[in-house]
Order: structure tokens, then C-alpha cells, then sequence
């Protein structure tokens, strides 16, 4: 046994690893090439900060490197069988008849594709966008491909999805965000004083060097925006850097009910009166 394995690896164990290892080279170099060709294709005037920039490349880039990587290792592994003598030629005339068949069998396969193409044509979202897939699934985009698109929500786990079925992308995190805040409020409150506290919390909340960075418009009150069975519902916006707006509301949400405990601004809760009906016997 153990001079069968030498001699197999006097006779093929050089050009087994000059063809491993010739792939993974060539992968190696052939990404660091398309790397290059990307980032000199795309123009930094098209796009409205770096980070969209970095996130296109970094979308174009991980496409290709599966694209590239399945076409070297399909080429290294008939390397391999030629290496030990398997013909490979009805191996190619059989993948040929097989990728009829998948053509006519495997239309939602290309549909995948298809889709897939628009998807990275149309610039739909980016790897490390947040996006939420058909009303259904959200998370951060790890990987386009052509096949499929990955998410990875909020509790770690990642959602594979066929492009294919993807009806509605809703990306949360192209270009800017907002913050979409709605308070309840007493009926007694008074307003001019509400509107001043929320304006200035925002103000304040714009200023800090810890959030001013985060923050493009700063938030304030738009509107009331809906009467309650128990409170007045408030509407408060602002604009954000993508990906930000929930640390910005998260904070301002802090500061509003420090500032409204402050004012003496009551936020109501829910509240029922009950009546006791009369006992009957007690009456007689």
C-alpha cells in the first residue's frame, strides 16, 4: 500500500501540486488584476461620498471573485483528471448535452441570473447596505452574486436568497437616512413650549461632537400628525448618514425624555376607567 502511494506520488505529485497551486495563484493574481481594472473603471464623480465608491467596488469585486473562482477550479479539476488519464472530451461532450437540458429544466436558475445582473447593473444595493428583502427579511448584505443575494440579520443569521424571487429591495442605507420619530403627548400639553423643547433637544443633539458628525439635518418637530384615544401623536424628523439613523434616534429618544421629565411634558399611557355594575341584592 505504502509503495503504491509512493510511486503515485513520484508519478503525479509534482504536476498535482503545479495544478493546485498554479489555480490558486492564478485566482490570487486574477483578482488583484480585476481588483485594479474596477477601481480604475468607476469615477469618483458618480458617486456622492467614498463609502459609496468603496461599497461598489467592494459589491463588483466579491461578484467576480466567484465568478473567477468557479472558472478556475472547473479548469484546474480537468487538469487533474487528464493528469490521471481520465479522457476528459466525453466528459466535455456530456457537459455540453447536460447544459442543454439545464437550459430548457433550470429556468428559474436563469432567472436568478438575469435578475442578478440587474441588480449589480442598476446599483439596487451594495455589500454592506441594509437592505430589506421582499417586506420579509432584513440584514446586511455580506454577498451579491449573480445566483443569489446574502443578508445577515440582526441576530447572526444569514439568509441565502435567489435573486430570482427578489420582487421588492428596499435599501435603507443608500446615499442618506432619516430619522422618523412619533411621540404621543398629553391633550393638555402646550404645544408652542413642546415644539421648542423637541427643536432645541435636536439642536443640542446636532451640536455634540460625539453625534454632529452622524447628523445632516438636524431633528426637529414637523407636524402633529394624529389624534389618540389618549395622547396626541407628534411627528419628528431629521436626516441622517446612511446606516446612522438608529443610533441618532436611539439617542435623541434619551435626550426628549430627559428633556420632557425637565418640562413637566407627560407621555401618556394607555388608560381605562371602570365602572362596577350595582348588586341587585344589596338594593332588595
Amino acid at each position: 500500500m505504502i509503495d503504491i502511494l509512493i510511486d503515485f506520488l513520484k508519478n503525479h505529485g509534482i504536476p498535482i501540486l503545479i495544478i493546485v497551486g498554479g489555480a490558486r495563484i492564478l485566482h490570487h493574481f486574477s483578482m488583484v488584476a480585476m481588483r485594479k481594472i474596477i477601481r480604475n473603471s468607476l469615477r469618483p464623480e458618480n458617486f456622492k461620498t467614498k463609502r459609496d465608491e468603496k461599497l461598489r467596488e467592494d459589491t463588483l469585486l466579491s461578484t467576480m471573485n466567484a465568478a473567477v473562482r468557479v472558472v478556475i477550479w472547473i479548469i484546474a479539476a480537468l487538469l487533474l483528471l487528464a493528469e490521471f488519464n481520465i479522457d476528459i472530451a466525453p466528459l466535455l461532450a456530456g457537459a455540453g448535452i447536460a447544459g442543454v437540458a439545464l437550459g430548457f429544466g433550470a429556468q428559474s436558475m436563469v432567472e436568478d441570473f438575469l435578475s442578478g445582473f440587474f441588480i449589480l447593473a442598476e446599483n439596487h444595493y451594495r455589500v454592506g447596505d441594509v437592505v430589506e428583502i421582499n417586506q420579509t427579511v432584513s440584514g446586511t448584505v455580506e454577498t451579491v452574486t449573480l445566483r443569489e443575494t446574502a443578508l445577515r440579520d440582526l441576530d447572526g443569521m444569514v439568509h441565502h436568497i435567489p435573486n430570482g424571487e427578489i420582487k421588492i429591495a428596499t435599501n435603507m442605507t443608500m446615499d442618506f437616512a432619516n430619522v422618523n420619530l412619533d411621540i404621543g403627548v398629553g391633550y393638555d400639553t402646550d404645544f408652542e413650549k413642546l415644539e421648542k423643547v423637541i427643536n432645541d433637544v435636536g439642536e443640542s443633539l446636532a451640536n455634540d461632537e460625539a453625534w454632529a458628525d452622524d447628523i445632516i439635518d438636524k431633528p426637529t418637530m414637523l407636524r402633529v400628525n394624529d389624534f389618540g384615544d389618549s395622547s396626541i401623536e407628534i411627528k419628528i424628523t431629521g436626516k441622517t448618514q446612511p446606516m446612522k439613523q438608529w443610533g441618532v434616534t436611539g439617542e435623541l429618544r434619551k435626550r426628549l425624555k430627559i428633556a420632557f421629565d425637565k418640562n413637566g411634558i407627560e407621555i401618556p399611557f394607555p388608560q381605562r376607567v371602570l365602572h362596577e355594575a350595582p348588586n341587585k341584592k344589596a338594593k332588595k
